[in-house]
């Protein structure tokens, strides 16, 4: 299993493998080509809620992963669905925050790859 996560603004590349944006809301200011995205996973993406409450603020980072894994459990159908994409190959997890450490996509690469 091999995830990486990138910013969708950051230019795609082959090694990216199948490129899959986990958030809830598209991208401002980039097209789906342009983005390169194979899949948008907005399923999987930390609710509405959750995202405003955590706000980017690190802090809350630790707790926002936590809730983050506890919306997950609740969606094991769809956490499924993404299982079966990263074990046929590489992906890369994209994600649009300016913050590149503590972001939803780091935290579901961290959350999946606990499960194995």
């Amino acid at each position: 299993m091999t995830i990486m996560v990138k910013r969708v603004y950051d230019k795609p590349e082959e090694a990216d493998g199948c490129r899959i944006l986990v958030d809830r809301l598209w991208v401002r200011g980039i097209t789906k080509d342009k983005a390169g995205v194979d899949v948008w996973a907005k399923t999987v993406a930390p609710s509405t809620a959750l995202r405003n409450w955590y706000d980017h603020d690190p802090d809350k980072w630790p707790e926002f992963k936590s809730r983050y894994a506890d919306e997950l459990e609740t969606n094991k159908e769809e956490v499924e669905k993404l299982l079966v994409r990263i074990q046929a190959g590489t992906v890369t997890f994209l994600y649009s925050s300016k913050e590149r450490r503590m972001n939803n996509a780091v935290a579901l690469k961290e959350y999946l790859e606990s499960m194995s």
